[in-house]
């Protein structure tokens, strides 16, 4: 459709297309929180990061998860042309599911590759990171963010530091600091029953959940547990770009697989401390960690190396501490440990106003006014290609 006009579509909701550099069953964050939301609103494409295999051929599979999210996986060969094959099966799907006038949605710059030739209605990017300054990270990611900011109608951003670094650069930027699900993480302060696999380990226990990558500070790490044998160091999640050896070990450091998200309260509740033990580094230097608040919602107080956002945001209250070196860490982690019972609740006005609900509440009245104002519509460049299979 070059000439701008769209047609009749046979479904009720408005579309929404996500392009994410995160697959959807990796880590429970921002993404599934805000794109979950989206799906009681519009129907939802989530286009992942292709898959690289040995076949010959090139297909997509796709899948509704429980949030309603239409989850959609590329798979092509380990030689072929990443961009036009994506943007072959990009126009199939798009044709197959009659997918008209969509709100377009970015996680990664990069989706721009196959898919800058469509017009979104209106185009958002939720910048969570900053990738660029991530481990491997594409050469081409700057200048894909430029055009990308080009394009959108709306930048959001996932922390305080985020958005001074990206306002001059376009002129509807918005801070939307990741917030936290009350009813998930408040059932840990009334005891829930211990995983399996945490209840050999012993007390004190300080811990930490999320994906163990560069950011992690494995120097101060390695200094806290060998400073601190009396205290049990738990770690919850996914190794990505870390070899196995590159983390510091010892008799009280335990690395715990992976959980899903309905999992986590489980474990927090019967920690004394939570940390976010994250070194002061380039990948850091913009993240406002999710975790943070889910700590405080599960009742567990938190202490932290000087991560900007979370020293802005948090350095005041009485229950979180943050701390530059080994020797203070355990220090905080001893007050800590220490407050007196019933001080979550003093948090709990605070963290209700950082709901999930809320934050997409004022991105989507956002996103309705951006809609309401612009005139373009979806545009496809008509090749013609063969539209894939898809289950029903």
């Amino acid at each position: 459709m070059l000439d701008g006009s769209a047609p009749p579509s046979s479904h009720v909701l408005p579309d929404l297309v996500c392009f994410s550099h995160l697959r959807w069953d990796f880590v429970y964050q921002r993404v599934q929180h805000l794109i979950g939301r989206a799906a009681q609103q519009y129907r939802v494409t989530f286009w992942e990061e292709p898959f690289y295999t040995d076949e010959p051929g090139h297909r997509i599979e796709t899948r509704l998860s429980p949030e309603g999210v239409t989850v959609v996986q590329p798979f092509m060969p380990w030689c072929a042309d990443a961009a036009v094959i994506q943007r072959e099966m990009l126009d199939g799907l798009i044709r197959a599911r009659d997918i008209v006038d969509p709100v377009l949605w970015y996680y990664t710059p990069m989706a721009l590759a196959f898919s800058d030739h469509l017009v979104g209605r209106p185009v958002v990017y939720d910048c969570m990171d900053e990738l660029s300054a991530f481990a491997g990270a594409n050469a081409d990611l700057p200048g894909r963010e430029r055009e990308l900011m080009r394009r959108a109608a709306l930048v959001f951003t996932g922390g305080v530091s985020l958005f001074e670094a990206k306002r001059a650069q376009h002129p509807a930027v918005f801070a939307f600091p990741s917030g936290v699900d009350l009813a998930h993480f408040m059932p840990a302060r009334s005891g829930l029953a211990e995983p399996a696999d945490q209840v050999a380990i012993g007390s004190p226990r300080i811990g930490f959940f999320g994906v163990l990558d560069e950011r992690l500070d494995r120097d101060l790490l390695a200094a806290a547990a060998a400073l601190r044998p009396d205290w049990q160091f738990i770690l919850i999640g996914p190794l990505s770009k870390l070899d196995p050896e590159e983390l510091p070990s010892g008799a009280n450091l335990h690395y715990l697989p992976p959980k899903d998200y309905e999992e986590l309260p489980a474990y927090i509740a019967h920690w004394d401390v939570a940390m976010l033990p994250f070194a002061l580094n380039e990948a850091t230097r913009f993240i406002s960690p999710t975790k943070t608040p889910e700590y405080l919602a599960a009742g567990c107080p938190v202490v932290s190396t000087p991560v900007a956002d979370v020293a802005r945001n948090w350095g005041n209250s009485d229950c979180v501490t943050i701390a530059g070196d080994a020797a203070s860490f355990m220090a905080a982690a001893d007050a800590l440990r220490a407050l007196p019972p019933g001080w979550s609740s003093g948090m709990d006005a605070r963290l209700a106003e950082m709901s999930w609900d809320g934050i997409w509440s004022r991105m989507a009245a956002l996103i309705d006014t951006a809609r309401g104002s612009t005139e373009v519509q979806l545009a496809v460049i008509d090749r013609k290609p063969e539209p894939p299979t898809l289950p029903v």
